[in-house]
């Protein structure tokens, strides 16, 4: 049902037409005159004005350019008894629907008046559609222009059609600057993303998660993962380009950097239930400002962990100072400690801070504190009993706010039995005793640490060596490793540096280590090898990859290797994804 505007002077008519169109579910708005009817025209919407041309006062093509100028949507018939050229020229230049003249039938005027809201249902479609897609245009412009990763659309001709904020950021150029060109000459080094451009207009098939580098300046190197699709038209399904997503993986590349190298556990590395109580006490004790004993063998890391404790402790940004006190002797060793006066002894011929009083709001690593003498060992004491110590040669005390970590590899427990170390200064020590594993016992760690150390290796002799070969895996894995992560470490650095293969060998490995390998007693942590149905590392690798439906980070944490390690490894071994 409408609601239509009737406009008939005369009433007889007026209930007539009223009359047919009312017959057709309609409602019907009857209007006198041209005041009456804008009177309707105020009140409510219209879907029909019928209205004769010779009214009392104006004429219906007034109310007509009335309609217009108010920008009412309604469709307009005219109805006249005086057909005239000059007025039905006006009501068409003015966009009446359809021209009667009298007589009018019913049936005419019901044809004339389905026609004429059928018109109207269009338009108001049209119109309907038209702000649904200036709708959908503005979201469309909105999103492109807001989210994070980069898109640019290039014709087929590789020419630059549209290039969003993100985009240009990335590139580090102005969007005005780059629509229009031809895509290579947008930006240097961008070549492997034209690459990508080029593969996706002339095979019609995307490219996906393409890593590239892109050096903006000399300090600036973006790390990108790059994308290519078709562009199709959505209504005639036309080939019209391509469109490439870019999005800037560098903060997340860098954070991944600084998970792997970070101050808190630096060269940390092991995921053996071992390691993880470690770290897991570390996250804890930094918190604190309890005084730590760190014991372990030799190259078990004792250093590694009390740097990790003071960087992720409230005083992080005060300093961290490091005293080896079993490599001086006790008259400089004390001095190095607690600091001097001119002419304290000879050779002081000026004022020396300490490390206790340069260590003042950070931390001191007091490393193999079992070889401090007596003597030290009550001045240490002191220091931790009351915060205070004098320099030598001065009675004046100086207060210090340090944090204490020591470190050993003796039985200090045994050392107080044989009257060689202070019960009360262990006790002030031994607040926190951390334990740090040997290499032997936690096996599972080396696949891990050998990754770690070759990325290390990598990059300072620019080199890219994949990793080791499954049979010298072997080796390292059981090999006793007496000098723990320090003689491993060492180990493969040698092994680098002689090696000219894709892979380290077991022929690039020191002669100890094949002289003295074992195997791990009982069935602790099994070595690295080939699963049970003797799969090679490559085959080992596309087994889980499929596994993983090719996830790369599901498949290096099955590896326990890093991303990187395993890119490099599917370089090597010429490993990529099939086309489906």
């Amino acid at each position: 049902m409408a609601r239509i505007l009737l406009v008939e002077d005369e009433s007889v008519l007026r209930l007539t037409f009223g009359e047919f169109l009312t017959q057709e579910g309609h409602e019907v708005l009857p209007a006198a005159d041209y005041n009456q009817a804008l009177s309707h025209l105020s009140n409510g919407n219209v879907d029909l004005v019928i209205t004769d041309i010779i009214l009392a006062g104006k004429t219906g093509v007034d109310l007509l350019r009335s309609v217009r100028e108010r920008g009412i949507k309604c469709q307009v018939i005219m109805i006249t008894g005086e057909p005239n050229v000059e007025t039905a020229a006006e009501a068409v230049r003015l966009g009446a629907f359809d021209y009667l003249p009298k007589p009018v039938t019913r049936t005419a005027l019901q044809r004339v008046t389905r026609l004429a809201l059928e018109q109207k249902a269009l338009a108001d479609e049209r119109d309907h559609y038209a702000k649904q897609m200036d709708i959908f245009r503005s979201d469309l412009e909105a999103i492109f222009n807001s989210v994070n990763e980069g898109i640019i659309t290039v014709d087929a001709n590789m020419s630059v059609r549209q290039v969003n904020p993100a985009a240009a950021g990335i590139l580090g150029l102005p969007s005005c600057a780059l629509s229009g060109k031809p895509f290579a000459s947008i930006r240097d080094g961008f070549d492997s993303a034209r690459e990508a451009l080029e593969e996706t207009l002339r095979t019609r098939n995307p490219v996906v998660d393409r890593r590239i580098e892109l050096r903006r300046n000399r300090d600036d190197i973006r790390i990108l993962l790059v994308s290519t699709m078709p562009l199709i038209s959505s209504e005639a399904g036309a080939f019209k380009g391509a469109v490439m997503m870019i999005r800037d993986m560098t903060r997340l590349t860098r954070l991944e950097q600084q998970v792997e190298d970070s101050q808190q556990y630096r060269d940390m590395i092991g995921k053996s239930q071992r390691m993880q109580e470690i770290f897991s006490l570390i996250r804890e004790l930094a918190e604190t400002d309890s005084t730590v004993l760190i014991c372990g063998e030799s190259g078990t890391g004792k250093e590694l962990v009390a740097a990790a404790l003071h960087h992720a402790s409230p005083r992080a940004s005060g300093p961290f100072l490091k005293v080896n006190c079993a490599a001086l002797s006790e008259d400089i060793l004390e001095s190095e400690l607690f600091g001097h006066v001119r002419g304290a002894f000879t050779g002081a011929i000026k004022d020396r801070v300490g490390r206790f009083e340069a260590a003042d709001g950070g931390t001191i690593l007091l490393d193999e504190i079992g070889d401090i003498s007596p003597r030290l060992q009550l001045r240490l004491l002191r220091v931790l009993q009351e915060r205070e110590f004098e320099r030598v040669g001065s009675s004046t005390p100086v207060r210090t706010n340090v944090r204490v970590i020591a470190s050993t590899n003796q039985d200090l427990e045994e050392k107080i039995r044989r009257g060689e170390f202070r019960q009360d200064l262990y006790y002030r020590l031994n607040v926190v005793r951390l334990h740090l594993p040997p290499l032997r016992e936690r096996r599972q760690d080396i696949p891990l640490l050998v990754d770690h150390f070759l990325r290390r290796h990598n990059k300072v002799f620019k080199r890219e060596v994949a990793g080791a070969a499954p049979d010298t895996m072997e080796i390292l894995m059981t090999y006793p490793w007496p000098g723990n992560v320090r003689e491993l470490e060492n180990c493969l650095e040698r092994a680098f540096i002689v090696c000219h293969d894709s892979h380290i060998l077991p022929k690039h490995l020191p002669p100890e280590l094949h002289r003295h390998a074992v195997q791990p007693a009982g069935g602790g942590d099994t070595a690295w090898r080939t699963d049970a149905g003797g799969l090679s590392e490559r085959e080992q690798i596309i087994a889980l990859l499929k596994q993983t439906d090719w996830n790369m980070a599901k498949t290096a944490r099955h590896l326990g290797i890093a991303r990187n390690t395993l890119y490099q490894k599917l370089k090597s071994y010429q490993i990529s994804r099939p086309r489906d």
